[in-house]
């Protein structure tokens, strides 16, 4: 027998295909998973193969045209969210057949976000179905669900990738798949700092600021007189001043839409928390999927991801000498 492994599969919409990819090459390499947990696609993939039912899954996503896919997600004029993709959840809870938790040969764990008491909830028995459906419900795009009187939406909100469920299950070796990882051209992991004009002029402001309302922040590095000297007033003819444009400003692009924004907004803020929590809970193998894989709703690329995320897996695994 070989190696036993934890899986922690992370969330990120269509990129969480590259899941089935992680899983193939876990299997291929002779691992045995002993634990599976998931956030949002990664406890939709999670859930098929703790049940034992991702292969027929797999066949199904990778013949999935964009027409197709646009077809399934079931737009809804509601309220909630902006897809139903009750025709999604409908084929998976087929191909599932009912099956659940705690019968699973592979003890699995989905995680989702009460927004009522604002905790995770880690689905551990019950139907496996109910519980994807709860765990993928991105806020505001995929409505979401109540079960046991909890309001339930995506699971990436607190933890996107779930490595503390597998730990109550005896194993050699953690693998997490997160797909929050930067940009594959490259992406700054420290802050980016404004020019110096207008980082003096934010930290005067915080003085006055501070001054009016009786604070005590260290501003020794912020002249009172700053924001007068930095902030330049255009007159106009016969019109009052205006604040020039800062320097490098320009619009948003004109085609990237309302869903794009807020997708790439989870994203940041998703491998944020990721970063913070595997700092104090690492695994012993970390593939990273970059978040410009592909688009959140992509779901008609089915075998580019897998594709990629057998090439990422194998890769970490080589490295870490696995």
């Amino acid at each position: 027998m070989g190696r036993r492994v934890a899986l922690a599969l992370g969330s990120g919409g269509a990129r969480g295909y590259a899941h089935i990819g992680a899983l193939q090459v876990i299997e291929e390499r002779g691992f045995e998973v002993v634990a599976i947990a998931g956030t949002s696609m990664g406890a939709l993939v999670g859930g098929l193969a703790a049940a034992g039912r991702l292969d027929p899954y797999t066949e199904w996503v990778t013949g999935l045209t964009q027409y197709d896919v646009w077809r399934l997600l079931d737009m809804n004029l509601g309220g909630g969210g902006a897809i139903r993709a009750e025709r999604i959840f409908t084929r998976v809870s087929e191909i599932l057949g009912g099956a659940l938790i705690e019968d699973c040969a592979i003890p699995f764990t989905a995680v989702a976000t009460d927004l009522n008491h604002r905790r995770e909830v880690w689905f551990q028995r019950g139907p496996i179905a109910t519980a994807i459906r709860a765990s993928v419900a991105i806020p505001s795009l995929v409505t979401p669900i109540v079960v046991d009187g909890r309001l339930l939406v995506d699971g990436g909100l607190m933890n996107p990738v779930p490595i503390e469920p597998t730990a109550a299950v005896i194993s050699d070796l953690t693998v997490a798949v997160s797909l929050q990882a930067g940009h594959s051209r490259g992406m700054p992991v420290a802050p980016v700092r404004t020019p110096g004009q207008i980082a003096g002029s934010v930290r005067s402001l915080t003085h006055r600021v501070s001054a009016l309302i009786g604070g005590s922040h260290d501003t020794t590095d912020a002249p009172p007189g700053d924001v007068a000297e930095d902030v330049e007033s255009v007159t106009e003819s016969g019109g009052s001043p205006s604040v020039a444009a800062a320097p490098g400003y320009a619009p948003a692009p004109k085609d990237l839409a309302s869903a794009e924004i807020f997708n790439r907004s989870f994203d940041t803020m998703a491998a944020l928390i990721t970063r913070y929590r595997m700092a104090s809970n690492p695994p012993d193998v970390l593939v990273s999927v970059p978040s410009d894989a592909c688009r959140t709703m992509d779901f008609h690329r089915a075998k580019d991801m897998i594709a990629l995320g057998r090439e990422l897996t194998e890769r970490a695994l080589d490295d870490a000498g696995y």
